[in-house]
């Protein structure tokens, strides 16, 4: 496992704990992006002390989820559209790469966590259907965990280490630049989400996922490539529409429920 799913990964001290925790909560974006992050407050929310949170955060802005400014404290780093497109650049040039190591070197193995991962995520609700935080969190997990069974196989650390600091980027930017003001949109019946939910749904769908899938266990290197980029490319075309006009956030809160 490349360890970028929001998932439950057993703390082994204090400060792993309280970085675990921010992590996860920055991803999902329970943590909103610019939202300071005072050490007192949360000391309340997650019941830790300063040492444990001081290191955690230190460490988070080193992965550029936090940033620190003098005599200011922490805050969640920002997200923008920028940051969306030269992510999903970096996501496609080393995700290609370690596909197709993948499906050159991929053996029984390999095949087996590929299908075990695509049945895990077709088990899932589509977000863009339900409109529901809860099946938005699940689905996202099961996603990254499909993603990371395609690579498996590749034998580079040092891209492994890369791709896994790209997704968590990309897993906040996708969730509140695209994903929420979209669901948020939809539920609220505002002007013009008709657009993004129907690219939402597509950019979700198992369809594509399922094509993914076969066309690496089929080692049709080429057709996996095209369909890998053509992926890659649907998150910004979904937050085109969703940052058109009458597609504003707002300023509601996005958090997820607990």
């Amino acid at each position: 496992m490349l360890h970028t799913a929001i998932d439950e990964e057993e703390p082994r001290t204090k400060t792993e704990a309280a970085y675990l925790k921010l992590r996860k909560d920055i991803l999902a974006t329970r943590l909103m992006p610019g939202a300071p992050l005072r050490i007192g407050a949360l000391r309340e929310t997650y019941g830790l002390g300063w040492t444990p949170l001081r290191e955690a955060l230190s460490r988070l802005e080193a992965e550029r989820l936090v940033t620190a400014v003098s005599n200011r404290g922490f805050a969640v780093a920002p997200v923008s559209r920028g940051e969306l497109e030269d992510l999903s650049k970096a996501r496609l040039a080393v995700e290609t790469t370690l596909l197709e190591e993948a499906i050159r070197t991929g053996g029984g193995a390999w095949e087996e966590a590929v299908v075990t991962a695509h049945y895990r995520l077709s088990r899932c609700t589509n977000p863009g259907r339900t409109l529901s935080e809860a099946a938005l969190l699940d689905w996202v997990q099961k996603h990254q965990e499909f993603h990371e069974a395609l690579l498996s196989a590749a034998d580079s650390e040092w891209l492994k280490h890369f791709y896994a600091q790209i997704w968590g980027q990309l897993c906040r930017h996708h969730i509140f630049l695209t994903v929420r003001p979209t669901l948020r949109a939809a539920a609220g019946h505002e002007t013009g989400h008709e657009a993004a939910l129907a690219a939402l749904h597509d950019a979700m769908s198992l369809d594509q996922h399922t094509r993914l899938m076969e066309l690496s266990l089929d080692r049709d290197l080429e057709g996996a490539m095209a369909l890998m980029k053509q992926h890659v490319g649907l998150t910004v075309d979904v937050y085109t529409l969703a940052d058109a006009p009458g597609m504003e956030d707002g300023g509601e809160d996005g958090g997820a429920a607990a």
